[in-house]
């Protein structure tokens, strides 16, 4: 029979100390806060900074306006509203900025809010192209900013539960292969817009969410599924998903550097309007005798069995995930160990940060790392070799 774990009191307290702070602090302490980008990601990690507590919503910047009127509904408030991000930045009642563009656009707004001295909450992955995670480390230490990437299984209470008792104990033994799977990701194909946008919505300007790139004219499958054209994003199963799952490869076994990696993959359903694959493998490999794999595709649709992180080593296996954690141990007869999933707190682990000016959970460095990972996994990939890491990725 498994035994069915609690958290220690000591990560409990701890989740619930970060939790709390915003309200343990004060309406003198409240932290004023903008969002750029305030599409459905975007009005998630305002919802999860209300829970948190101890803010207040200044302003919001979307390309869109019905985009900026649903985040005022989020925020309870009245917003300042704008369609340039700078001005957010502009405004000295903001003290942070939560950025939630599409990928393309994460750097030039991230490395521009430190500069205007704003702290920063930027979604996964970092950066779209690898060096420009040395823009944003250089522009956050050079300004001393706290910045915390969207990662958040760092800040899972269950997540920093297993750490603690299985690999920073060493009850794991020695991991020697880390398998990741994200499958039934229908989303991340190329699916129709909704009915009635063949033409440009009004209040709507689609230059503003192409940025720097060359513009093209009104695409609503462009608008509706950016992660699939490589324009916007870092290819929806990497820089959306395996970046999460490299992270907790990072954070549990203190690697972030790769050797070499590896990746196969294709538009095995068609091609359709897309540019990136809809099943993909990959292989990473890091320095001490470790192997990450990671697969996913947009078949497999048996949800509860479709997301899994498997650390494997000599005394025992961790699975682990949102869904909670697993350990078998290699000792014959030992009883499963498990645990459920527990609340989100990555939102209030960067408000915490910020009131203390301590490093968030995956700060700047972490980050860059985090997302390289996925860059090389994509050089791979787009070049159809093995691709070994470089000395000028390192920051």
């Amino acid at each position: 029979m498994a035994e069915m774990n609690t958290l220690s009191r000591r990560s409990f307290v701890g989740a619930l100390s970060t939790a709390s702070a915003g309200r343990v602090m004060g309406a003198n302490d409240r932290i004023r806060l903008g969002i750029i980008g305030s599409g459905g990601r975007g009005r998630y990690l305002m919802e999860q900074a209300n829970k948190a507590g101890g803010i207040e919503w200044v302003a919001v910047c979307d390309a869109w306006d019905v985009q900026r009127d649903r985040a005022e509904k989020v925020a309870g408030k009245p917003m300042e509203k704008y369609l340039d991000y700078r001005k957010v930045l502009d405004r000295k009642d903001v003290d942070a900025v939560i950025i939630a563009t599409w990928d393309h656009m994460h750097c030039q707004i991230a490395v521009d809010a430190a500069k205007a001295g704003k702290d920063i909450y930027v979604e996964k992955p970092m950066t779209l192209h690898p060096m420009e995670g040395h823009k944003i480390v250089k522009a956050v230490r050079d300004n001393k900013r706290i910045l915390q990437t969207g990662t958040q299984q760092r800040s899972y209470p269950h997540f920093i539960e297993a750490k603690e008792r299985f690999i920073d104990s060493g009850k794991i033994g020695k991991v020697t292969m880390v398998r990741s799977i994200w499958n039934a990701n229908g989303a991340y194909r190329n699916m129709a817009p909704p009915p009635g946008y063949e033409k440009q919505p009004e209040g709507m300007d689609w230059n503003v969410c192409q940025g720097n790139l060359p513009k093209i004219p009104w695409n609503p499958k462009r608008y509706f599924n950016h992660y699939v054209y490589w324009d916007y994003s870092t290819n929806a199963q990497m820089g959306g998903l395996f970046v999460h799952m490299i992270d907790v490869v990072h954070y549990y076994l203190k690697v972030f550097r790769p050797i070499a990696a590896v990746c196969m993959g294709g538009m095995y359903l068609g091609v359709e309007d897309r540019d990136t694959a809809d099943n993909i493998n990959a292989i990473v490999e890091y320095p001490g005798g470790l192997l990450a794999t990671f697969e996913a595709n947009v078949t497999d649709m048996i949800r509860n069995q479709s997301e899994d992180i498997v650390f494997m080593g000599t005394e025992g296996r961790l699975n682990i995930f949102r869904w909670g954690y697993r350990f078998l141990s290699a000792e014959k007869g030992a009883p499963e160990i498990t645990s459920k999933g527990t609340p989100e707190l990555h939102v209030a682990n960067w408000l915490d940060s910020i009131r203390s000016r301590k490093p968030a959970a995956c700060d700047e460095a972490a980050g860059h790392y985090s997302a390289m990972a996925c860059h090389i996994c994509n050089i791979s990939y787009k070049e159809q070799r093995r691709v070994a890491w470089r000395k000028e990725w390192d920051v």
